[in-house]
C-alpha cells in the first residue's frame, strides 16, 4: 500500500502505534541499531533475543563504522559499498528501480527506513545521519525506542530473510569537516563549534574513553542528552528551538562528541528546528586528541 511520509519526515520521528500500524507494509524497514559502548556484543545479543518483528540489525562497530586506525577517531565512517549493500539488503529502495541493481523489486516511493535503539537516539541518530549523508531523505527514528515498543507492543526473535533492494548512494560531501577543515574555521567570525559530550567530559573533570581528557578549544557545550527524555521521547519543538535559540542564526554550526555518533543527536534535533546545515566532525573528539 502507498503511505504518505511527509509528517513523519517532517517531524522526524514515528510513534510505536504508526509503526505498527505499518509493519507489513513494504514500503517500511526497521533498522535495530542497540549498542553498548561498554559491552561491544549487547546490541547483537538483545537483537537476538527480541526485536521489533522485521527488523534488521546494524552493529555501531560493523556497520556504522570503518576501520579504526592512529588517527581519524573511533569510530570512523563507515565504507560506502559495504554499507550500501547491507542497506540493499533490507530492502531499502531510492526510487523506481535501479540499473546498478536490476533484480529489485519496483516499488514506487523511496522506502521510508525507520531506526530504533535503546539508548536514547544514541545510535539510531547515527543510522539517520548516515542515511541522510548518503542520500536518502526517507529515514525516521523511533520515538521511545525499544523499551517502549516492548512495553506496549509484541517483539520477536525471528530473523527476517534478506531482500533485494535498489539502493543507490548519493554522498553528500558538504556534511561533514576533517581535522584541518574545523582548524581553518572553528574561530572565524559566524562560526560555531559545538561540542555534544556530558558537561563534565567537555570541562575535563572527566573522561571515560579518550586518553585526553578536554575539549577542542572555542568550541561550546550543548550536551546530546537534552534533545531527549529520560524515556527516550523526543522534546517538543518548542523545546528544541529554545535550547538552539542562540546558535539559530549563525553562519556556520559544526557538530562533535567523543568519536562522530552522539552528535548526531544534536544534528537531528537542529534539523528538526530547521537548521539544516549544520555539519558534523566525525573524528571529533577521538581524532582530535590523537594529534595531541
Amino acid at each position: 500500500m502507498d503511505i504518505d511520509h511527509r509528517d513523519q519526515l517532517v517531524s522526524g520521528v514515528v510513534s510505536a502505534e504508526w509503526l505498527y500500524e505499518h509493519l507489513d507494509d513494504p514500503q517500511v524497514a526497521i533498522a535495530d541499531c542497540r549498542f553498548s559502548l561498554a559491552d561491544p556484543e549487547l546490541g547483537q545479543r538483545q537483537y537476538q533475543e527480541s526485536h521489533i518483528p522485521g527488523a534488521y540489525y546494524f552493529d555501531l562497530n560493523r556497520d556504522l563504522s570503518g576501520p579504526v586506525g592512529q588517527h581519524g577517531g573511533r569510530h570512523p565512517l563507515p565504507d560506502v559499498g559495504t554499507l550500501t549493500e547491507k542497506l540493499r539488503a533490507i530492502g531499502v529502495h531510492s526510487s523506481n528501480g535501479s540499473s546498478e541493481n536490476p533484480d529489485s523489486e519496483n516499488l514506487g516511493e523511496p522506502t521510508l527506513v525507520v531506526a530504533y535503539d535503546d539508548s536514547r537516539f544514541a545510535f539510531a541518530a547515527r543510522f539517520w545521519w548516515l542515511l541522510r549523508y548518503l542520500g536518502h531523505e526517507h529515514v525516521v527514528i523511533l520515538e521511545g525506542g525499544f523499551s517502549n515498543w516492548q512495553a506496549n507492543y509484541p517483539a520477536s526473535d525471528a530473523i527476517p530473510e534478506p531482500k533485494v533492494g535498489n539502493f543507490v548512494p548519493h554522498v553528500q560531501g558538504d556534511r561533514i569537516l576533517d581535522i584541518e577543515a574545523v582548524k581553518s574555521r572553528k574561530d572565524r567570525p559566524g562560526v560555531v563549534l559545538v561540542d555534544s559530550r556530558e558537561g563534565d567530559r567537555y570541562r575535563g573533570e572527566r573522561e571515560p574513553i579518550d586518553p585526553i581528557a578536554g575539549h577542542i578549544p572555542g568550541a561550546v557545550n550543548y550536551p546530546w542528552q537534552m534533545v531527549t527524555t529520560s524515556e527516550g521521547q523526543v522534546r517538543s519543538l518548542a523545546e528544541q528551538q529554545q535550547h538552539w535559540a542562540e546558535l539559530a542564526h549563525v553562519e556556520e554550526i559544526i557538530v562533535y562528541c567523543g568519536s562522530g555518533v552522539t552528535a548526531c543527536v544534536n544534528l537531528f534535533s537542529l534539523e528538526m528546528t530547521g537548521i539544516r546545515d549544520a555539519k558534523l566532525y566525525p573524528g571529533s573528539w577521538s581524532d582530535w586528541c590523537s594529534y595531541l
